[in-house]
């Protein structure tokens, strides 16, 4: 393809053509010349089971730790990967290998986590928008995410009745601690402005972010505070705010996370907040026709795998 014009003032050149190495070479010239290459889309796939840990079962399957990351972020709404992963959980995705910037992207995935089983699909809108949702059209991503520290523990549960390890007394433990080593990011479990940012009490330094007019989420604990964060900062969900410490009331290094609803301490490992908006009405049959091709290919590797494991028991 080749366009170009000779009048002054006016965009001159544009060509493209397909080099050796199955890519695409394009040029766009303008008083100044450059070259952009980029390959090709390629459908790939892959699919493993956890036996020792959800990175090395993506490794066995030959999957980059960026397409992991990638299918916990997905998923991060509806499985908890700190806590909740168990052997024998098994996932399947379908991703494009490369782009225009080179990176795979997921289009279709399935995660069975404790026999359950959850399903996500990529839909591009027509203002070029991604997002993720299951294949009858509901948005996967929620008000909050399941956890703010990705692949901790949990070492202290909501409790009312706790006896707190520092006081050797009976003292409501109101939030989920994380377990984790000094220095790990922890993330805004929900989009909102910090309300609070400093030292306070056993909480030692601490972020409190304000999410609308009903919720708050308290990150206590922390090492030290993301660079350039502060009171009345507007914060992304799944936005690195801080990094786990031992400030405070602490006996080791670890996330205190608590989650309020009308000013009232609620399990963040229970609490029930509104879902999120599926695709509108009048894009429905557009994300149809999107989302068919990935599923076709997802439904086509399950039945192949579920084929060559019934075939390897009768053999």
């Amino acid at each position: 393809m080749t366009i170009s014009t000779d009048a002054p003032r006016e965009f001159k050149g544009l060509a493209s053509g397909r080099d050796s190495s199955s890519g695409y070479i394009s040029s766009l010239r303008k008083f100044n010349s450059y070259t952009h290459k980029f390959n090709m889309l390629q459908m790939a796939s892959g699919q493993g089971t956890i036996a020792t840990s959800l990175a090395q079962a993506g490794k066995n399957a030959g999957l980059s730790e960026q397409l992991m990351d990638q299918l916990t972020q997905i998923f991060a709404w509806d499985i908890d990967f700190a806590t909740n992963l168990h052997n024998g959980d098994h996932f399947t995705v379908v991703y494009e290998r490369g782009g225009f910037n080179g990176v795979d992207d997921i289009v279709a995935a399935e995660f069975i986590n404790r026999g359950k089983i959850y399903r996500a699909v990529r839909y591009i809108d027509k203002e070029g928008f991604a997002n993720y949702y299951t294949p009858d059209g509901k948005a996967l991503q929620k008000a909050f995410l399941s956890t703010p520290v990705d692949f901790a523990r949990i070492s202290s549960h909501f409790d009312l009745n706790r006896k707190h390890p520092v006081l050797n007394r009976i003292r409501a433990h109101k939030g989920v601690d994380y377990a984790a080593r000094t220095g790990t990011p922890v993330k805004a479990t929900g989009a909102g402005e910090v309300a609070f940012l400093g030292r306070k009490g056993g909480y030692g330094q601490v972020i409190i972010i304000k999410h609308g007019d009903r919720y708050e989420t308290v990150y206590a604990h922390l090492s030290r505070y993301k660079s350039g964060l502060q009171e009345g900062s507007a914060v992304r969900q799944g936005e690195v705010i801080g990094y786990v410490g031992q400030t405070g009331l602490a006996t080791g290094s670890h996330l205190h996370y608590e989650f309020r609803m009308d000013g009232i301490h609620q399990n963040p490992l229970t609490a029930q907040v509104s879902n999120s908006i599926p695709v509108k009405s009048a894009a429905l049959a557009d994300f149809k026709s999107q989302v068919q091709d990935p599923l076709v290919r997802l439904n086509l590797i399950k039945a192949k795998s579920l084929f060559v494991k019934n075939n390897n028991s009768y053999n």
